[in-house]
């Protein structure tokens, strides 16, 4: 993955995507004793940053094969990405997904058209479904992670944050990033390596999934022992990804975990202090910002709130924690 393939996928998404803000909040600034910025992906189409990858991937498909359509799995934000991005291309698709996802999640798949076939997590293989269903369909497949396309396009937060970033003057920063397969933070990394050679990528993981974390720790690529039941179910994941994991190993600081309590509390913070809304995997890069930057390296941190599709219950339950 090169920077050139990032500004490749920015010209094919340019105008379909939101160009999400930097956000602040003096509050934020003095709980975590930092400068803290926000990079509000929640306000992303689909409700994350998903839809960028989505749609980067799909347009690179040739006309011809992209008119059958797409397949794709995922725990609900790659699902809405996919579809809404096969919905602006006109074209059907397919969303494989855990029984187990958010309602809600479940429910905008199939409200933007896209056809869902549910799975057992546990059980069942979601590549295996994905690659059968593929191959008797015709269809593209696009992985939520491992997929130049994809990692390219969700790599455009990177150039979005280089621009704003020096627009106000950071010139150093420890960018903060939700982490589940990689890809989102492997684009990152590789945008800013070249833009702002000064900033840290760390890849941001909750507690008991932290495989990321630990690979980068040790060189090589740790598993999970469960690949479910935890709060965080946007970024939960068995292994860092294939083509995600070098780039993350050669371009990535350390690795930052945070707590369910942790994920929580900041949920409930971001609503009242900057009043946007946000999930538990979108939330864990902000808990550390909040409750972990003595282990950054910069005055300045840069936090990725990946998505904002939290389910009501869940949401209320975080709000009673303040």
């Amino acid at each position: 993955m090169q920077i050139d393939e990032i500004f490749e996928a920015d010209k094919r998404i340019k105008k379909k995507k939101r160009t999400t803000p930097l956000l602040n909040s003096p509050f934020l600034d003095e709980i975590a004793d930092r400068k803290i910025f926000i990079k509000a992906e929640c306000l992303q189409h689909t409700g994350s940053f998903k839809f960028r990858g989505a749609y980067s991937a799909i347009s690179s498909i040739p006309i011809e094969k992209r008119k059958k359509g797409v397949i794709a799995y995922s725990s609900g934000n790659h699902a809405q990405g996919v579809a809404y991005a096969a919905k602006i291309h006109k074209i059907p698709a397919t969303i494989i997904m855990p029984e187990d996802a958010p309602e809600i999640k479940i429910n905008n798949t199939k409200d933007l058209g896209a056809e869902v076939i549910l799975y057992d997590r546990l059980s069942e293989n979601r590549e295996k479904i994905g690659q059968k269903i593929s191959e008797e369909r015709l269809l593209s497949l696009i992985p939520p992670y491992d997929h130049n396309d994809v990692i390219a396009g969700q790599g455009t937060i990177g150039l979005e944050i280089a621009s704003q970033a020096e627009q106000i003057g950071i010139g150093k920063a420890d960018v903060l990033v939700c982490c589940g397969g990689g890809g989102l933070t492997s684009g990152i990394a590789v945008a800013l390596s070249t833009l702002m050679p000064d900033f840290v990528t760390r890849p941001v993981e909750p507690e008991g999934f932290d495989d990321v974390v630990r690979s980068l720790k040790t060189g090589e690529r740790q598993t999970n022992k469960k690949i479910s039941g935890g709060l965080c179910d946007a970024i939960i994941t068995p292994t860092p990804g294939e083509l995600t994991f070098p780039l993350m190993k050669k371009y990535c600081g350390g690795g930052i975990v945070v707590t369910d309590e942790q994920v929580m509390k900041t949920i409930a913070l971001a609503f009242t202090r900057l009043r946007i809304v946000i999930e538990p995997g979108g939330a864990v890069a902000l808990a550390a910002a909040l409750f972990h930057s003595k282990k950054c390296d910069n005055e300045t941190l840069i936090a990725v709130v990946s998505g904002g599709n939290i389910d009501p219950d869940i949401f209320k339950k975080a709000l009673e924690t303040i």
